[in-house]
C-alpha cells in the first residue's frame, strides 16, 4: 500500500484511528478487526525484544520487528523510528522503505543528549528526511515539549511554533504528545490548521470522541493497547500461581 493512501486517511473530524501494534501477530489482528492502518509502537516494540524505550533497542533489530509487521499485513504500515537511531535521513528513509513502511513517528527528542532539539535544527532533519523520501514516506513529526511539563500552556507557543516549522519543512502530521488540557489541544489544532494533528488519548486527557470534536487528524493509543494486554497477562499469571487456570 502507498503513502498516498496513508496520507489520504488523515482528515481533521474524521480522525484516523490507531491502536498500534509491536509485532506480527498484534499487527494481523489490528488488521483483519478492519483498521485500514498500522502503526508500531516503539516502547512495546523495545520491550518485546527485551530493551527499553529511548532508542536503547539497536535500530537493526527495531527495523527487522517492523519488516516482519510489514509483511504480515497487507494495509499501510508506519513505524516508530523514535528519533531516527542517530541515521542520517538518507538512511534512515532507505531502511524504512527496505521494511515495507510507508510511514513514520519522528520525535524532536535528542535521546542522546536527554533533551528537545532545538526548533531549526529538528526542521532541517525533517526537511532532509523528505527531501529523502520524497512522497514515498508520510512523517509524523512529534513535538515533544509537552513532555513532563507542569504547565502545558507555557509551552504551547512553542508548541504552535515547531509544528508550524515542521509542516514548512514537509513534515504530514505534527503530533504534540502527551497533551492533557482539551484547552490547549484544541488552541493548538487551530493555530496550526489546515495542517493534520495526531493526538492520543491519555489518562486525564480527552477520550476519542472529545478528541474528534477538536479537530485532530489522527489518533494513536501508543503503548496503551500494549499495556492493556500485559496488564491482563499478568493478572492471568497470578491466577496460575493461585492454581487457577486462565482458559
Amino acid at each position: 500500500m502507498t503513502a498516498a493512501r496513508l496520507r489520504e486517511l488523515h482528515v481533521a473530524g474524521t480522525p484516523l484511528l490507531l491502536p498500534n501494534a509491536w509485532d506480527a501477530d498484534s499487527a494481523r489482528l489490528v488488521e483483519a478487526a478492519g483498521f485500514p492502518v498500522v502503526a508500531t509502537s516503539s516502547f512495546a516494540v523495545a520491550k518485546v525484544l527485551g530493551y527499553e524505550d529511548g532508542e536503547d533497542a539497536p535500530a537493526a533489530e527495531m527495523f527487522a520487528a517492523a519488516a516482519r509487521i510489514a509483511r504480515a499485513v497487507s494495509v499501510p504500515v508506519t513505524v516508530d523510528v523514535e528519533g531516527g537511531y542517530g541515521l542520517e535521513a538518507g538512511e534512515l528513509a532507505a531502511r524504512l522503505a527496505e521494511a515495507g513502511a510507508v510511514g513514520c513517528n519522528y520525535e524532536d527528542t535528542d535521546h542522546a543528549s536527554g533533551g528537545v532539539r532545538p526548533l531549526e535544527a529538528q526542521a532541517k532533519r525533517v526537511a532532509k528526511l523528505r527531501e529523502a523520501a520524497g512522497d514515498a514516506l508520510v512523517i509524523n513529526a512529534r513535538v515533544d515539549v509537552f513532555l513532563g511539563a507542569s504547565d502545558e500552556r507555557a509551552v504551547l507557543d512553542d508548541a504552535i511554533l515547531r509544528a508550524k516549522a515542521y509542516f514548512e519543512a514537509g513534515a504530514d502530521c505534527v503530533y504534540p504528545i502527551m497533551v492533557k488540557s482539551p484547552e490547549v489541544l484544541g488552541e493548538f489544532v487551530k493555530a496550526v490548521a489546515p495542517g493534520a494533528v495526531n493526538a492520543a488519548p491519555v489518562p486525564g486527557g480527552p477520550d476519542l470522541s472529545a478528541l474528534t470534536a477538536l479537530g485532530v487528524a489522527r489518533i494513536s493509543l501508543g503503548t496503551g493497547l500494549w499495556k492493556s494486554v500485559r496488564a491482563d497477562l499478568r493478572a492471568k499469571l497470578a491466577e496460575l500461581t493461585a492454581g487457577k487456570l486462565p482458559y
